[in-house]
């Protein structure tokens, strides 16, 4: 698989997928029925206008407070992002991407109803988890994807998700090889224990062993300390908490931390 389309659609190599974490939504056990779905999207629209400020190169939207998640997402998750995304997306001004947690299908109807140009998920494995078993079923969700004329959604694949242990005995190598070869992902996601735990160096060099020409990102915990460490390996990353105040993932986004990362990383770009 080609990673020539990273620099096309990031218009850098090594790009930084920001995210954007909601606040609870409608129907979560933690929404703030009190404040509303106002402060929510206020709440948004001040941590893209930080990000954006700090010099990211990309947005990715999702329900990260929606504790604890479900493998299949009622309604109304998905038709409030929208919503918060169609009431932001004048403001958006690099490229940006969706992941609905942790319902593929769903993800695949936000992006497109919003225009998202990539999406982050759990398409296939079968793990033991904190929200259960957790199956896929990727063929299915890729035939939807095409079925409502997404096809140019790129998709990053988290062949390590948080939380979960794949269910038998394999390599991490030769899940990367098999889920390259029969799923056809454009980015494979490597990711710690859960959002801002560190992803495993190690982890990350295998998978990018046994497929070189794939791109692959480090999903989780890259930061300041070790974004140039990250990146020699990886073809990106995807940064949240690294990002928050005081480096805690429920604070708002800072805009200050996001610049000097931002330095960092065009620093570590120069070097490669």
């Amino acid at each position: 698989m080609s990673r020539e389309w990273i620099k096309e659609l990031f218009g850098v190599n090594k790009p930084i997928i920001a995210m954007c974490h909601l606040e609870a939504l409608p129907g979560d056990p933690g929404y703030n029925v009190d404040k509303g779905l106002e402060w929510v999207i206020e709440r948004a629209y001040r941590d893209l206008q930080a990000l954006q400020e700090g010099g990211v190169d990309a947005i990715m939207f999702s329900n990260e407070a929606s504790l604890p998640y479900l493998t299949k997402v009622e309604p109304i998750t998905p038709i409030t992002m929208a919503r918060i995304i169609g009431e932001l997306r004048r403001y958006i001004k690099v490229p940006f991407g969706v992941n609905v947690l942790w319902d593929p299908l769903a993800t695949i109807d936000l992006a497109v109803a919003t225009g998202a140009a990539f999406v982050r998920e759990v398409f296939t494995g079968v793990y033991a988890s904190d929200f259960g078993l957790w199956n896929t079923n990727c063929g299915e969700v890729v035939r939807h994807q095409y079925r409502l004329h997404g096809k140019n959604i790129k998709l990053f694949f988290n062949i390590v998700p948080e939380a979960a242990s794949y269910l038998g005995n394999r390599d991490i190598k030769d899940i990367a090889r098999s889920t390259v070869f029969n799923t056809r992902p454009d980015a494979l996601c490597v990711s710690g224990l859960t959002a801002g735990a560190e992803t495993d160096m190690q982890t990350l060099k295998l998978v990018k062993q046994a497929v070189p020409d794939m791109a692959v990102f480090a999903n989780t915990g890259v930061r300041l300390e070790n974004v140039e460490q990250q990146l020699s390996i990886a073809d990106g990353a995807i940064v949240g908490t690294a990002f928050k105040r005081d480096g805690y993932i429920w604070n708002e986004v800072d805009v200050s931390r996001v610049k000097v990362f931002m330095e960092k990383v065009r620093e570590v770009r120069d070097s490669l």
